[in-house]
């Protein structure tokens, strides 16, 4: 990466300009960045912004105040770093050209630069020790969310192995937090710091902060945005503190740590600025409602278990404040769900069991069929057949999942259906499990589900073979006639991401 950052012009020291805070975790990372980025926006500073990964368009990876760089920025940029290597190609034994996120990266170094930010936020994209943003040498601070189980061929198996990975990015002498994590992982994060003398410090609840004060107002719904809440004020707070910022929180009495492998972060009352940057931050689909007319999309990128878990604790929390004593009509529930890559797809429908859908659809997270004007969402590393096969196997875990609940071993695995119509690919039925429904594409299974119902997804006419088969016919009349659909698009951000591309069709402007 140091190769890559000379080639493009810059040096390592260079990076220190930027006032980098450096965040990394499994579960809440890119919360916690964006509750950070916007508080900090609250007191005048002009921010910079790098995340992963992107939902609709690749330009929302790197943000200046908050919004994504202009189409001519981005161009501009991307042919001065790409010309620039190209120039360069000969000069040095690394490959000629950086991959993907490295070039992004390299490519957000230059924008922040050439802009003036007065901080960066950057998100580790994979791990910490090892992911190339973790070129920088001089954090202003760096924080690690909650740890889980993620890309296990990459970090390891183990909550300590991966926790050894995160704690890659502590540096010597800078301060960083973390948030309350198992035993075992935190003791690493705790030795990994001690090994090179970066002081780490446990944060305090979000409650902690509240005591004798208003309480405080997230924009970002669910319970476990509190603790990313808590990290984002303790990390904002120690950067306004070591740029010697006035205004940065009242000290509270101190408590002794909960668990004693750490000191606990200041206890202090957030001020305006902070309550103001917590209740406006915005970071799409994460914990997401959007509500057209009779429905109801609940977009949520999870993919881990314990983001799972806490996604199936928001969506069901926000059916019950939306129930309507006496209210008259039928409610749906749809699932519409895609895994990737090595996650295990069987764990995380069984974490959703409980929602109690009424249907269950699959797709892969392709846009549309054709990929004119869908560049920002292909992925060049699998085959369109691999990623329908998965679709099918989610469904096999789903049918599975039903039939373990209902009647164990009654009914034998469900097979493809060949020569079936192009858009609707099959449709494994028993009578007493959940209808479950595979979509060639995003752009089918929404019609599908939305029914035209969706005042701003509105389509022509829908795809041959869209209500083929029985069950689909038959859910259409369901959805056309309920009262309100509830739909939960969760499993993977790029799904998430293809469907906002449909249902906020601004985003792609």
């Amino acid at each position: 990466m140091e190769l890559y950052l000379a080639r493009s012009g810059l040096q390592v020291e260079d990076l220190d300009q930027l006032n980098i805070i450096h965040i990394t975790g499994t579960k809440g990372k890119g919360s916690t960045c964006a509750f950070t980025e916007r508080i900090l926006r609250n007191y005048g500073l002009k921010t910079g912004f790098f995340s992963s990964p992107h939902l609709v368009q690749v330009r929302e990876r790197i943000r200046i105040n908050g919004q994504p760089i202009s189409p001519e920025l981005f161009t501009k940029h991307f042919w001065h770093l790409y010309n620039r290597l190209e120039e360069t190609k000969g000069d040095s034994s690394c490959v000629s050209m950086p991959g993907y996120f490295r070039f992004l990266t390299l490519m957000a170094f230059h924008v922040f630069l050439q802009e003036k930010v007065d901080l960066a936020v950057m998100e580790v994209g994979i791990g910490g020790a090892y992911d190339c943003t973790n070129i920088i040498r001089k954090p202003v601070v760096c924080g690690v969310s909650s740890l889980g189980i993620d890309h296990t061929g990459l970090l390891g198996e183990t909550m300590e192995k991966i926790a050894w990975q995160k704690g890659g990015i502590f540096k010597c002498g800078v301060p960083a937090f973390t948030v309350l994590q198992p035993d075992g992982p935190l003791a690493v994060l705790r030795d990994r710091a001690q090994q090179i003398s970066c002081p780490l410090y446990l944060c305090p609840p979000l409650e902690a902060l509240e005591e004798g004060g208003p309480p405080l107002t997230l924009g970002l719904e669910g319970e476990h945005q509190q603790s990313n809440a808590a990290l984002a004020l303790q990390l904002a707070r120690c950067w306004l503190q070591r740029k010697d910022h006035q205004g940065i929180g009242e000290l509270k009495v101190s408590r002794p740590s909960l668990l004693g492998q750490l000191p606990l972060a200041p206890v202090f009352q957030p001020t305006s600025h902070m309550q103001h940057g917590l209740r406006d931050t915005e970071w799409l689909g994460r914990t997401q409602l959007l509500r057209r007319g009779p429905l109801t999309w609940y977009l949520d990128g999870a993919h881990t278990t314990g983001s799972m878990q806490a996604c199936v604790r928001w969506f069901r929390q926000a059916l019950h404040r939306r129930e309507r004593p006496g209210s008259s009509g039928s409610e749906v529930r749809v699932l519409l769900f895609n895994s990737t890559g090595d996650r295990d797809s069987a764990a995380l429908l069984k974490l959703l069991q409980p929602c109690q859908f009424d249907y269950a659809v699959f797709c892969p997270n392709l846009t549309e069929m054709s990929s004119v004007d869908n560049a920002d969402q292909q992925n060049f590393t699998v085959t369109l057949d691999q990623v329908l096969l998965r679709c099918l196997t989610h469904q096999q875990h789903w049918s599975h999942l039903r039939e373990e609940q209902a009647s164990p071993d009654l009914w034998s695995t469900p097979s493809p259906e060949p020569g079936g119509p192009t858009s609707l690919l099959v449709v494994p039925h028993p009578p007493h499990s959940t209808s479950s429904l595979v979509f060639s594409c995003i752009s089918h299974a929404l019609q599908w589900i939305s029914q035209g119902r969706d005042p701003v997804f509105q389509l022509p006419s829908p795809p041959r073979g869209l209500l083929a088969h029985p069950v689909a016919s038959s859910g259409a009349i369901i959805l056309q006639e309920a009262a309100a659909i509830h739909v939960l698009v969760t499993g993977s951000l790029h799904l998430v991401g293809g469907v906002l591309k449909l249902l906020e069709p601004s985003l792609s402007q």
